[in-house]
């Protein structure tokens, strides 16, 4: 069942990569307009990469050996798909409703829009609400305590970290426009949070 949940879980990461790999060509060629990347953000970048990618890997090649595995069942396992599977489409709609106003990184675009409709209408970070579901689904998917838990820990810090920063400088660029966005719409879960 471990191998079955593995090979899940790659299929949901190469997803996630061919969704992600035309967005970045595309951003590339866009000029900025305010690029407030730093230390801080290409770290936490990083660590969502150790924690999304590597570790899940490594665990898979061995290199945890057998420390932290748990059992797999078959209801994480479902649970783990069904969390794949609503984190791919918030990710792909997150990025469609984008567009050309997506980043990486802190910056906006020249001719950067706020973006209010789509999945936006109702969560101001769509985006972050996917990678959570990423995390979710890897702790069902990797049946180990260490590997599983490091995507959700990795995008929690990320979360915690940075939106605080992408606000302050929505705030700056739209004003008034982003703060009555802001009252109207919950962060992560519509109507909640």
């Amino acid at each position: 069942m471990r191998d079955v949940s593995f090979w899940l879980w790659l299929v949901f990461v190469v997803g996630w990569v061919a969704l992600r790999w035309p967005a970045m060509r595309r951003a590339r060629k866009l000029r900025t307009r305010d690029d407030r990347r730093d230390t801080l953000d290409i770290a936490l970048l990083v660590d969502c990469v150790i924690g999304l990618a590597v570790l899940p890997i490594a665990w898979r090649l061995g290199v945890f050996q057998g420390i932290g595995d748990r059992p797999q069942g078959i209801v994480p396992l479902v649970l783990g798909v069904a969390a794949g599977v609503a984190f791919l489409w918030l990710f792909r709609r997150s990025h469609r409703d984008l567009g050309r106003n997506w980043s990486v990184s802190l910056e906006l675009r020249e001719g950067h829009k706020l973006v209010t409709g789509g999945v936006y209408a109702h969560v101001r970070h769509p985006m972050y609400a996917s990678f959570f579901l990423w995390g979710i689904m890897q702790a069902l998917l990797i049946a180990n305590w260490f590997a599983g838990l490091a995507g959700l820990f990795a995008v929690a810090l990320l979360y915690v970290l940075r939106t605080g920063r992408e606000e302050a400088m929505m705030r700056s660029a739209f004003g008034a426009e982003y703060e009555a966005y802001a009252a109207r719409t919950r962060r992560l879960l519509p109507g909640v949070f």
